[in-house]
């Protein structure tokens, strides 16, 4: 299992490594460019490949990249709930989730992997207009994130931004040429 999986039952322990890659790999990038940038990325990314490659899995239990094109549009609108939780109340709770279970239930099989680069780009700017409104002093407001502890809204930018850089990654990874086999 890689450092940037993060089931859903996974003890302290394995969210902190979690936590610490994500953020180990946005490193002294600001955070807001990389939230900005994100969605274009994914989408120049996607864009001439035909939906056959996006929907074939990179493996056995693997994800396709319209696989995690939809996580990334459900993530953004989790990551929009958690944003209101916080700042609009005080200490709130807020509730993981399996993303694989997602997956699997949510159908992403079945998803148009350019519909969801379109949710994903429409509810991050929305996310990011908001954090726009938002003083200074708002950023460390924080909820109890039920596997990770307490989060400030400050955090959830770096480690949203690490997040888009880890699934960026998996997407190139995944389109990346496939290697030449000799006859």
């Amino acid at each position: 299992m890689s450092l940037f999986t993060n089931p859903a039952e996974a003890d302290a322990g394995a969210a902190a490594a979690y936590i610490e890659a994500v953020l180990g790999l946005l490193g002294d990038r600001d955070p807001r460019s990389v939230l900005a940038t994100a969605p274009d990325d994914f989408a120049s990314l996607v864009s001439d490949v035909s939906d056959a490659r996006l929907r074939r899995p990179e493996g056995p239990d693997r994800w396709s990249v319209g696989q995690v094109l939809a996580h990334m549009a459900d993530s953004d609108l989790v990551w929009a709930y958690r944003l209101r939780m916080v700042l609009g109340g005080d200490r709130p709770t807020l509730g993981g989730y399996d993303q694989d279970v997602w997956a699997k239930r949510l159908r992403y099989q079945d998803v148009d992997p350019h519909e969801s680069v379109r949710q994903f780009a429409q509810t991050r700017t929305a996310n990011l207009e908001l954090l726009d409104r938002v003083d200074q002093a708002s950023l460390d407001r924080v909820g109890m994130h039920a596997e990770r502890g307490e989060e400030s809204v400050r955090n959830m930018i770096r480690l949203y931004a690490g997040h888009d850089l880890v699934h960026l990654a998996q997407v190139r990874r995944i389109l990346s040429p496939e290697p030449q086999t000799e006859e």
